[in-house]
């Protein structure tokens, strides 16, 4: 283990992990006061997987404290993580679309914090890219992979956000969640399958 600790490789993991769970605070805790307080189920449904995202870091972060053995476990986790995100943004969703009185309000904090994910996310995906192909870790592939996820969600997001707070259109918030079902299943198939993910 100390060896592992004196490693430069894994000692920028470690780094890259902490960024990422200390943005991953900011972005869950604004996003989701944001999107309850807004009624959007895309910006709700980004600061889930902002949540979802703290937990995959941490997951990352506390395998390569523990070593190895916890490599499998920890994918896992993140696998189980991007499934239960889709369950939620499909749960959430389909009952906003049956609503035809449903009119999510304009959330000017909501587009400011998307549109900072929007620059900071492809950086973190591609760097835990550049990392998990350094150390062979599917758990950081795993977390690449959300990161990825958490990407596209804050660009569809803002796009949502930005034609209802532009032309009103209420359901744009909604579709927006939608469309992030199939990037999240096909980010979690690859996760699941340990693949060189994105």
């Amino acid at each position: 283990m100390k060896t592992m600790r004196r490693d430069p490789t894994i000692r920028a993991v470690q780094r890259l992990q902490w960024i990422t769970i200390a943005w991953m605070s900011v972005e869950f805790s604004v996003a989701v006061v944001a999107g309850i307080r807004a009624s959007s189920v895309a910006l709700t449904s980004f600061g889930m997987d902002s949540g979802i995202e703290l937990l995959s870091a941490s997951v990352a972060l506390w395998r390569f404290h523990s070593g190895q053995t916890k490599e499998m476990v920890s994918r896992w986790i993140d696998v189980a993580l991007l499934y239960a995100l889709t369950a939620y943004i499909l749960m959430s969703s389909i009952p906003f679309l049956l609503r035809h009185n449903f009119s999510p309000e304009v959330s000017p904090v909501g587009i400011v914090i998307l549109a900072i994910a929007a620059i900071i996310m492809p950086w973190l995906g591609h760097e835990k890219r550049k990392l998990a192909h350094a150390t062979g870790s599917g758990s950081i592939r795993a977390d690449a992979a959300q990161s990825a996820v958490c990407a596209y969600m804050s660009w569809i997001a803002l796009i949502g956000l930005a034609l209802n707070a532009a032309f009103r259109f209420a359901w744009a918030d909604t579709v927006a969640a939608l469309l992030l079902v199939p990037l999240i299943m096909y980010e979690a198939n690859v996760a699941r399958k340990g693949g060189n993910c994105c």
